[in-house]
């Protein structure tokens, strides 16, 4: 149940209403650390106020209670993403390169973002750096991008061998893939993060929500422009 306000009655929630006149893009619901209850409430009040909705790292249960709770959501397991009332999209594209399938529930969780955020998205999977002509046979369709995402795990080498070869922003995502010393996406951050590449930008570990979010601010400021 929901108030005007856009408290949630019975529940220690207080929805930011406001976001996308501040930031062009609505709350997102977090779900970890939420009841299946607290994730459907808070995903129908903000559909009811936007007409969209973007549940996050949600889990089976909380999948299930959001899709029952909003009008034609659909659950996305692989990247825990429950989605509903994307836009029609009018910026970007963005590239989303992604290295390998094992870093695929990242790549799409941030392409879910930027469709949500009214961005075209242009996929770009299994372009690791252990086979480096498969990401060279894209870049055309990469160059002719806003920006480019690129998530990879392992050593984390793609950005920086990308981020020599175009001229957009590059935002690298590391995942937690990878064995031992790989150290749960903490080598790959160490590897992006001193990119030899000048300009690459990184998130943080599997954080594939906030590198749609900030590629699609991008976007917003390449249109005004």
């Amino acid at each position: 149940m929901s108030r005007p306000d856009g408290r949630v009655a019975g529940l220690p929630l207080h929805l930011d209403l406001d976001r996308p006149r501040r930031t062009g893009v609505p709350e997102a619901v977090y779900a970890p650390g939420k009841t299946p209850a607290e994730v459907a409430a808070a995903a129908a009040r903000l559909f009811a106020a936007h007409g969209r909705v973007l549940v996050t790292r949600a889990d089976a249960e909380q999948q299930a209670a959001a899709v029952a709770a909003v009008p034609g959501a659909v659950a996305h397991p692989r990247s825990g993403i429950v989605s509903a009332g994307a836009p029609k999209p009018t910026l970007g594209p963005v590239a989303v390169v992604s290295a390998g399938t094992a870093d695929e529930p990242w790549a799409e969780e941030c392409a879910l973002v930027l469709a949500h955020a009214a961005v075209r998205v242009r996929r770009f999977p299994d372009c690791g750096v252990a086979g480096l002509h498969r990401v060279l046979g894209h870049l055309p369709g990469i160059r002719r991008c806003v920006c480019v995402v690129v998530v990879a795990g392992m050593d984390g080498a793609l950005p920086s061998v990308l981020g020599g070869l175009v001229d957009i922003p590059l935002i690298a995502c590391p995942t937690p893939v990878g064995y031992g010393t790989g150290e749960g996406g903490r080598a790959a951050l160490t590897t992006m993060l001193n990119a030899c590449s000048a300009g690459v930008t990184v998130v943080n570990i599997g954080n594939g929500f906030g590198a749609g979010v900030a590629a699609a601010a991008i976007c917003r400021a390449v249109r005004r422009s």
